[in-house]
């Protein structure tokens, strides 16, 4: 099957979702997102951005002084 590779529009994403590709090419999962989407990842691997995304929020929200 020949291997398919989906262009990312930035600037069409929310603020959240591009952390999660942001975290997702941290961690050396990008292609992998890009050639088979997201659901081709393991609860592991999702877990993992979840959890980054979780803690990056936190640390945004107590150097800005709002609450998540």
């Amino acid at each position: 099957m020949a291997e398919k590779s989906k262009k990312i529009l930035w600037e069409e994403l929310s603020p959240d979702d591009r952390m999660k590709y942001e975290i997702a090419e941290e961690l050396g999962l990008l292609e992998k997102v890009k050639a088979e989407g997201w659901k081709a990842l393991t609860a592991r691997e999702t877990g993992r951005i979840g959890g980054m995304m979780t803690r990056r929020k936190r640390e945004q929200s107590r150097s800005t002084g709002f609450s998540c």
